[in-house]
Formats: structure tokens, sequence, C-alpha cells
């Protein structure tokens, strides 16, 4: 609230201007990002506070915007209804997950023909709220699938760039390790995805943390360790790894594939040789490629090299329906004009009265109660809508509490005949 007074001009009139509306949080999608670990420990991310209005009509700096960068993948679900709010796959996808609120009104704002000199202002409305959960879906080319320690890491570090933990145990790979194979045309993202044991799409071991990352890969390659020998334990291995597929997404078996069969170095040549003619022979007869590898000598790794690159040339990226679901993009509420809201009066249990309003509300976030012109403009907006008479009607005596907003007042009733009723200068229709 401001006047302006310069020499020669001892009551130049209001000038004070308006705040700037709060700053947003915005997530973007980038590609210098891998995990979501840069965010395990901000569980409040707040955008930037606008400025104040300031006198000489200058209205208060707009809030710098709070920009999160999450890995390209990144899946937003809000937290109280789980349901996706949006799906972050291209680097520079944006979401604004809450919008800063509306800076408040100086008194030059309320200036009128009617009204020469306002002695009040309005304060800033509070930005949205709200409480998500955050996935990553990774977005990979190939995925390497296949039960624990089956040499899935070995295979990453062999035909790319990758370093994975390798050890001789289930579950070394705990989170999803990235390999590139560069082609010289196209760069191939691989990733040797968490093993799973049966019954994964239930969560077991790390069902879901496996199945979750599989959702975007154009390839998938079952890696099969040839280590026990036996030909009925192995193809019992590759449907344990079917059938959990199938039982979390019925369109996942649907997706290209093919079978590396891996530590072929841990057998004998002749039981070798038997055993990898039968296994080709039952693949082909399902109309599935089998590759012979072992990561430790690198022996087949050449032939894989080239049948991942053979099949990149024939199924290029997809980029129109690689996203979970569509974004959509949340626009803020806006009331219908001329349109009044009912007012809702509810009996509280421990005593009092809580006012259900959208105006009403809104209008004791806005107003400054230390400012006489706000609470005559206030009394006049409850009149407007005979608040009082709802009270009385609801069973509200005199000293009871009234509850609008985040505000309690106490009720006293006090008549005034309808045509006193200052509606031209009642300014707050939404």
């Amino acid at each position: 609230m401001s006047f302006l007074r310069e020499r020669f001009k001892p009551n130049g009139g209001p000038d004070g201007g308006n705040g700037g509306r709060g700053g947003s949080v915005i997530f973007e999608a980038v590609t210098n990002l891998q995990t979501l670990a840069d965010l395990e420990y901000m569980h409040q991310i707040k955008g930037e506070n606008g400025d104040h209005g300031k006198g000489a009509a200058r209205n208060g700096a707009a809030g710098k915007d709070k920009i999160i960068n999450v890995p390209c993948g990144t899946v937003i679900y809000d937290l109280a209804t789980g349901e996706g709010c949006a799906d972050l796959v291209e680097p520079g996808d944006r979401f604004v997950a809450a919008r800063g609120g509306r800076g408040g009104r100086g008194n030059r704002y309320f200036a009128s023909s009617s009204r020469k000199a306002p002695r009040f202002c309005e304060q800033g409305e509070s930005g949205e709220e709200v409480m998500l959960r955050l996935e990553l879906s990774l977005i990979a080319d190939v995925g390497l699938v296949g039960l624990p320690n089956v040499g899935k890491s070995s295979i990453l570090a062999a035909i790319s760039n990758a370093q994975p933990k390798i050890a001789n145990y289930p579950f070394t790979t705990l989170s999803p390790n990235l390999g590139v194979l560069n082609t010289g045309d196209e760069r191939i993202v691989i990733a040797d995805i968490p093993g799973l044991i049966e019954g994964a799409h239930e969560n077991r071991g790390l069902g879901l943390d496996f199945l979750r990352h599989v959702d975007r890969t154009r390839l998938l390659i079952h890696v099969l360790s040839l280590e026990s020998g036996d030909y009925d334990s192995i193809l019992n291995d590759f449907e344990v790894v079917r059938r959990e597929m199938q039982e979390y997404d019925e369109k996942l078996p649907q997706r290209p594939y093919f079978v590396v069969g891996n530590k072929s170095d841990e057998i004998d040549d002749d039981a070798l040789k038997t055993l990898s003619t039968s296994l080709r022979e039952h693949f082909a007869a399902i109309g599935t490629r089998f590759l012979l590898t072992s990561a430790l000598t690198e022996d087949g790794i050449p032939e894989l090299y080239k049948e991942i690159t053979k099949f990149a040339a024939l199924h290029p990226r997809p980029q129109s329906n690689v996203r979970l679901f569509a974004m959509e993009e949340k626009l803020p509420e806006k009331m219908p004009l001329r349109k009044r809201a009912k007012i809702q009066i509810i009996a509280l249990h421990g005593g009092g009265y809580r006012v259900l309003h959208t105006q009403l509300e809104k209008a004791v976030e806005r107003y400054d109660f230390s400012q006489e012109e706000n609470v005559a403009r206030f009394v006049r907006l409850l009149r407007k809508h005979k608040v009082e008479e709802l009270l009385e009607a609801a069973g509200a005596v005199s000293g009871d509490s009234v509850a609008i907003g985040y505000k309690e007042f106490n009720f006293y009733p006090d008549y005034y005949p309808s045509e006193e009723y200052d509606s031209e200068n009642e300014e707050d229709s939404e």
C-alpha cells in the first residue's frame, strides 16, 4: 500500500504495485543423469517467492521456477491416488508439478472513480502443493534378462563400455547397469537388468525392479547359464523367465528376442556340442535364434555383437509410442464467470462450524486483516453471501467459533438491510 508523494503533488493518489507470482516446481528430463539418487534426500521442494510490490507503481518480480533435473525415463505418480502424472522420456520433456501462486494486488489496482484512495492491498495466494512419487523406468534399446548369476553383467562388459560389478553369487546386480554399443551409425543402449526368481511378478526377490525396466526395451536377450549341462534344467530356467514376463504384462513375451547360452567354458567340449545342438534345434523349432557364448573367454561375443547391430538396423528406435502413458498438461482450474457456488456449513464435532466456499476461502487467504478496509470488505462479502443467516439456520449462536479457510472467527450476528450492501465496490467475483 503506497501513495504518491512528490513536490507539488502532496496527494498524488495510490501507487502501490502488485506482487510477483511465485515460482513453479518443474521436472525436466536430461541425458546426463542415470539415477534418481540426487533426489533421495530432497523431501520438500519449493519454488522461489515472488517479490513484493513497491511504490511508484512498480510491480514485484516473479519468483524463479525451481527446475529439477531427472533422468530420461522418469515416471511421476500422484502419491495420494497412484495415478500417473507424467512420463518424461525424451531429453527436454518437462512436467509442471506445482504452479506458483498469484501475487497480491497493490492498492493502485483498487483505485476507481468511486474509490479514489484505497487504503488496503492484498496478500499473494499460496502456490499449489502436491505429494509425488518418482520411479525410473530405464530407456534402453536392448535388455539382458535371465535368472540371477547367469552372466548378464559379464556379457554387458564384454560387448560394451560398461564396467558393472561382477561376482559369483546371486543378485550381484541390485540396480540396472547401462552400456553403450557404438556401431558408428548409432549408439545402442544395453541394460543389464537385475535377475529375477519365480514369483517375480508378485515382487519376490528383485521382481518388480527387473520387470519395470523391461517396459521400454526394443529387444530382449534371454541369457541362460550352461554351467549345469542339464538340458531340461536350462529350458526350465528359460520358461521361468518367460512365465514371469507373461504374468507381469501379456505383451512382453511378444517383444522380439533371441537366446544366448552363456558360460560355455564351464563344460567339456563333447557335452557342450551335444547340449548346444539340442538347444539350437529346440529354439529353431519355435522360431528363435540361439547363440553360444562365453563372456570369460569371449567366444561367440563377435557373433552376438553382429546380431545386436543387425537387429538395431531392422528395428529403428520408436519416437511416438515409448511413453507408458500420454502426457497431459495440467491447466489451472478456473471458476465459470457469473456462476456462484453454494455455501456449505459443516458442524464440527468439537464445537463450532466450518464454512466451505471457494471465494470466501480465497478471500481469507488474500485479505490482510490488519488493514481496517480489508475487514470491512470481508464483512461486505459475508453479507453478500448471507453467511450469517446460513450459520443461524445451521444452529450457530453468538460466540460460536466459525472457521473459513485457515482462519477462525467468533460468530456475532449483525444484520444490515440488503440495500446497504455495497455491491458496486465488491470486486472479488472470481
